[in-house]
């Protein structure tokens, strides 16, 4: 269902989808965090991931917010610390999870990351099940992590863990092939050149840990994000190419089935996020979810005017109030 659209203003000189997000990236911010306790997690055999956890004193009663970021992120992007931050102080358990290979940790997997592995989170949720005993848990992720944990709630549906009770996503890449092919116009080549580089830089590390597992000249005229995944992502992770990965990858197949309450916060002028109609039409259709889209707000950004009680990080503030009423 979509409800009525809250207001979301922009801060003064940062309107438009290309300011906010090019203003989120570089503009600095510090957050006082407490700090974490730094948890190694097997996601499957052979591959661990790296979660950073802060917990409440009763963490076994505590809603705990399992965060997932975006591509090329980790558990130190900004809004991963600042959901942990505003998380925290409204009661809630945060762990901030790196997908595998992130936050400094492709010695820990053999393998590389990509928008499939849903069952990677699954595996953390498990972990804190069964090591801190948490009663009751929530997903969040943001555009890469936000079509991760809805296709996580998509195939959990009602079968589910008895813990788990909500699922927010901000600007979810939840139709891959749109958003990858929409990163190719050229308004985005700045973003598609900058997670090139990126990647390719990984695979080069993962190559250098992991010799002969990895071959770098298959990054040879690699010149799109698509080309990638198909020559990178598909080859190395078990699919027959990029269209092949997109389309089994993409949380738009399951959404239909997603059982618990639901916020997804999308920005209509976002660079490169595509949501298609036939998947707005079933996200509109399932009671579950609540979709707000903004007029305003760029990929992930939400850079609104600071005051005293906020900093300004809107859509930060709007997962986690949606998440203070689970």
């Amino acid at each position: 269902m979509q409800t009525k659209t809250p207001a979301f203003v922009p801060r003064l000189g940062l309107s438009g989808g290309h300011r906010q997000t090019l203003a989120s990236f570089f503009l600095s911010r510090r957050i006082a965090l407490p700090p974490a306790e730094a948890r190694f997690i097997e996601v499957e055999p052979g591959v661990q991931v790296l979660a950073h956890c802060h917990w409440q004193s009763e963490r076994q009663n505590a809603l705990t917010v399992i965060i997932v970021h975006g591509l090329e992120g980790s558990s130190d992007s900004s809004y991963m610390q600042g959901i942990a931050a505003k998380g925290l102080a409204r009661g809630m358990s945060v762990v901030r999870m790196n997908q595998r290979n992130c936050g400094g940790t492709e010695a820990l997997a053999p393998t590389l990351y990509h928008s499939g592995r849903s069952q990677d989170i699954a595996a953390v949720a498990q972990n804190l099940i069964a090591q801190d005993r948490i009663s009751r848990f929530v997903l969040a992720g943001y555009s890469m992590g936000g079509n991760l944990v809805l296709k996580l709630a998509g195939e959990w549906g009602s079968a589910g863990p008895r813990q788990f009770r909500a699922v927010a996503a901000v600007c979810p890449a939840v139709n891959l092939a749109a958003s990858a092919d929409a990163l190719h116009l050229p308004g985005n080549r700045l973003y598609e050149q900058y997670f090139l580089w990126q990647l390719n830089r990984r695979l080069r590390t993962k190559a250098r840990l992991f010799p002969g597992a990895f071959d770098t000249s298959r990054l040879r005229g690699i010149r799109s994000l698509r080309q990638f995944d198909d020559r990178i992502t598909a080859y190395y992770c078990g699919f027959t190419g990029a269209d092949d990965y997109y389309d089994r990858a993409a949380a738009a197949h399951v959404i239909d089935r997603i059982a618990v309450p639901t916020f997804i916060l999308n920005a209509a002028n976002d660079p490169f996020i595509r949501i298609l109609p036939e998947t707005r039409r079933t996200i509109l259709d399932n009671p579950n979810i609540t979709f707000i889209e903004t007029a305003d707000g760029g990929h992930c950004s939400y850079l609104g005017e600071r005051n005293g009680s906020s900093d300004g990080r809107w859509a930060e503030s709007q997962v986690v109030d949606f998440l203070s009423t689970i």
